[in-house]
């Protein structure tokens, strides 16, 4: 039974790297279409970008009236789903891509369509162990909306409640394994081959976007996301959290509340009920300050489509797909940056941007100064209720990203909220002050920070970690100091840029040998021309004939290669 059990167990694992190889050639084709032969060659896969060179059809497609990020966003939509998604991932990130590649995947969105309902029944019946008969009263066959991973439907329970049922799309998970793998790969070469890139981590970014997008797939995980801001807004009226069903839920399906309610951007809409609009702006500017500054977790995709008014001005927030966390070192580095930026201690910032970022060896700490002074001193004179704070923070952010300064993932993905926040706050309201409603929960936050309880806390902890410094030195000199006496101590050294080198050595020596080889097989078969030895075909000696053959098949081998190779 066990021999049977591994047996499956690395059938599976074949089946698995067989569909990621597909999907990695795949990759290279999509990429070498559309122009990125460079990008290939740079990840050590020259042999591979000459093929496509030859081998992939570019179609109609003019590469001249694209820019390189406007063929890239188009790159990425054809690769499908998981691509899409990591596209929209990374519009996030300045820190990582140039301006103008933010730009265009802010474009990228879920055309995707719709699957059939006879698909849906499998994948509600598999996932929840019952018929949807038997599970649900009634549920409309046109589905509300369709996106890459799930499309959601409107239904009815037995017992009347009104429902929408988000389900996951059939074989997408299987899909996103198999593009994790092949991204995975890529982002490998790139750390390995392309000079610098260590910097910005992409096998490390990979890996958060795997993590990122495997629980987006986990619906219990967003069930659960709905139920914790529930429990942090429990005593705040005005906020409504829509109730999950968990006996219509799994990791596949998620059941939820129906909303019927009205998107915040229909103003003629709010108008018409009877909302208020200004206090719509004022409830959602204090409910995400309070979920970043208070919680320490806040709904990281806040845009219009997901934000509904219910009557009294109340709030629902919709799609907990994307979230991000905001502990308390990153709310304490908030804090101090807005003080001193607002100070305009620009020793003060870059001490703060020293500490908590990562940064090269060879920032300029002179131009990052002059550059930042030049920042503040924009904000100067302007009046504070002009002040947009998400663009201001998104500003500061692009400019510390030029010197090369990582910043947390959740502190980008927290400026892009913030800024439709903002923008949807001055929409409803144009008198709308984003600096009136950050400044009590910051003056809050100072006065936790400087609490005699947290002074305590912080200076326990320096102390634990002295402490824990000071009993584990002696032991870790000693294990050194014994490596070095038994001549065990190893020191690993990384050589970037010798792959490349390497293959194209390996390619030449392969060449030469088999000119070698061809031109052993004319010597050896005129020598036996000569001699007119052995059986004889057509007047000549088998053996020789045999040896011109072989060397006229493998001298074109050769040639074709060389060819194929662009590189005579």
């Amino acid at each position: 039974m066990i021999q049977i059990n591994i047996g499956m167990f690395s059938f599976l694992k074949i089946n698995r790297n067989i569909r990621s190889i597909r999907r990695y050639w795949n990759i290279v084709r999509v990429l070498s279409q559309y122009g990125f032969d460079n990008a290939l060659e740079m990840l050590g896969l020259s042999d591979v970008a000459a093929r496509g060179r030859h081998l992939f059809k570019r179609g109609a497609l003019d590469l001249s009236r694209y820019t390189s990020a406007e063929r890239m966003r188009m790159a990425l939509e054809e690769l499908g789903p998981t691509f899409v998604k990591l596209g929209q991932i990374l519009s996030t990130r300045p820190d990582i891509i140039p301006a103008p590649f933010v730009v265009e995947f802010e474009k990228l969105q879920d055309h995707v369509a719709s699957f059939s309902f006879d698909d849906l029944r499998d994948q509600i019946e598999s996932e929840l162990g019952a018929s949807v008969e038997e599970l649900f009263e009634v549920i409309d066959h046109v589905p509300l909306a369709a996106a890459s991973i799930a499309q959601v439907h409107r239904a009815r329970l037995k017992g009347g409640e009104e429902v929408v049922v988000k389900v996951r799309r059939p074989g997408v998970v299987k899909l996103v394994e198999s593009d994790i793998s092949a991204m995975m790969a890529l982002a490998q070469l790139a750390e390995r081959h392309i000079s610098g890139s260590e910097l910005y981590e992409p096998v490390a970014v990979m890996r958060e976007f795997a993590r990122t997008i495997r629980r987006e797939m986990d619906f219990s995980r967003e069930g659960h996301t709905i139920e914790k801001f529930r429990d942090n807004f429990k005593s705040t009226h005005w906020m409504h959290f829509p109730h999950v069903y968990w006996s219509h839920s799994s990791r596949g399906v998620l059941t939820m509340e129906y909303i019927d309610g009205i998107k915040v951007s229909d103003l003629a809409s709010l108008q018409k009920a009877g909302l208020d609009r200004k206090v719509i702006a004022q409830r959602g500017a204090d409910a995400f300050l309070e979920m970043v500054l208070k919680h320490g977790f806040f709904h990281g995709d806040p845009h219009p489509g997901n934000v509904f008014i219910l009557p009294e001005n109340r709030i629902c927030l919709l799609d907990y797909g994307i979230v991000g966390r905001i502990d308390e070192s990153l709310t304490s580095f908030l804090s101090d940056i807005i003080i001193a930026i607002v100070n305009r201690d620009m020793d003060q910032v870059i001490s703060l941007l020293l500490f908590a970022g990562d940064i090269s060896d060879s920032l300029d700490i002179r131009s990052l100064k002059r550059d930042l002074s030049h920042f503040v001193d924009g904000y100067y004179e302007v009046p504070l209720s002009d002040i947009e704070v998400g663009r201001m923070l998104l500003e500061f952010i692009e400019i510390i990203t030029l010197y090369n300064i990582r910043i947390q993932p959740d502190l980008m993905l927290l400026a892009k909220s913030l800024v439709i926040v903002e923008g949807m706050g001055r929409s409803l309201n144009p008198d709308f002050d984003m600096v009136e409603h950050v400044r009590p929960f910051m003056e809050k936050a100072l006065r936790r920070k400087m609490s005699p309880k947290n002074i305590y806390k912080d200076l326990s902890m320096v102390l634990s970690s002295y402490s824990s410094l000071a009993r584990n030195l002696p032991r870790d000199l000693k294990e050194i100091i014994n490596r070095l006496n038994r001549n065990k101590f190893k020191i690993d050294l990384e050589h970037r840029g010798l792959d490349k080198f390497n293959a194209d050595f390996d390619r030449s020596m392969n060449r030469l040998s088999s000119s070698l080889i061809l031109a052993a097989l004319i010597i050896g078969s005129s020598i036996i021309m000569q001699t007119e030895k052995g059986p004889q075909f057509l007047g000549f000696p088998v053996l020789a004939f045999m040896g011109y053959v072989v060397a006229g098949l493998l001298g074109l081998w050769l040639v074709y290669a060389i060819i194929r190779s662009g590189r005579m």
